[in-house]
């Protein structure tokens, strides 16, 4: 079962070796590149207030996560959603510095030691289109991604966004994937056999040749420069 996870998270600014904290993680579970319904999502309480232009973005109040549990009584559960899976972040310098620097704090090893890898979607998106802006709105409207929820960044809807743009991104593995995943099978649904069938070839009667050359007849009358489907020999 090849296992992928879509994760982002929201902080309280930009920086975790100057104390900034996460606020908000999410993640989306694809499985053979699709999406299964399973996810992963908490706020949490950082201990400190956002910085403003934080806040703009994300709109996570300090009255809002005032009563939501620190990371430490929540990373349990979110490595054990994450393990031995591969993980897809936009920008994943960014989320994983945080993430290392919560894991620090806890006495825990780094973030890609709990899991099966990670991949930068970002780098994929600057691979494919160089020189183009590739942040996740801008992706989203090049693959024509409905994004219009998006009107503060939320890590459960950017992840939820995310996982569609990857899809897109890699989609060139599709037939593969399809093949390699697929159980062999050469019935229909209707259980019938196609592969092995004789199909049966059924002739025109003469009286079915006889009004389909009536009609052509009719459209070669109405045909101001005669029809188009006889040889010149025949016009």
């Amino acid at each position: 079962m090849t296992r992928q996870i879509i994760l982002d998270t929201e902080t309280t600014g930009l920086n975790p070796n100057a104390g900034d904290r996460i606020i908000e993680v999410a993640a989306v579970e694809l499985v053979r590149r699709r999406p299964t319904g399973a996810h992963f999502q908490r706020y949490v309480n950082p201990q400190r207030p956002s910085h403003p232009d934080a806040l703009r973005v994300h709109g996570l109040t300090e009255e809002f996560l005032a009563d939501k549990p620190l990371f430490g009584h929540v990373v349990a559960d979110l490595l054990a959603f994450v393990r031995d899976a591969e993980i897809i972040i936009h920008n994943a310098a960014f989320d994983v510095g945080f993430l290392d620097a919560e894991l620090e704090r806890l006495g825990l090893p780094p973030f890609e030691q709990h899991c099966g890898g990670i991949t930068d979607s970002l780098a994929l998106a600057r691979a494919q289109f160089p020189g183009k802006f590739n942040s996740l709105d801008a992706l989203c409207k090049r693959f024509g991604i409905d994004n219009s929820r998006r009107t503060v960044h939320g890590a459960l809807l950017d992840a939820e966004l995310l996982a569609e743009v990857y899809v897109w991104l890699t989609r060139g593995q599709d037939s593969l994937a399809m093949e390699l995943d697929a159980p062999p099978q050469s019935l229909d649904a209707a259980g019938v056999d196609f592969a092995s069938a004789t199909l049966p070839r059924i002739m025109a009667t003469p009286e079915e040749i006889g009004q389909h050359e009536a009609i052509l007849r009719a459209l070669e009358k109405s045909a101001a420069d005669g029809s188009v489907w006889k040889p010149s020999s025949q016009n």
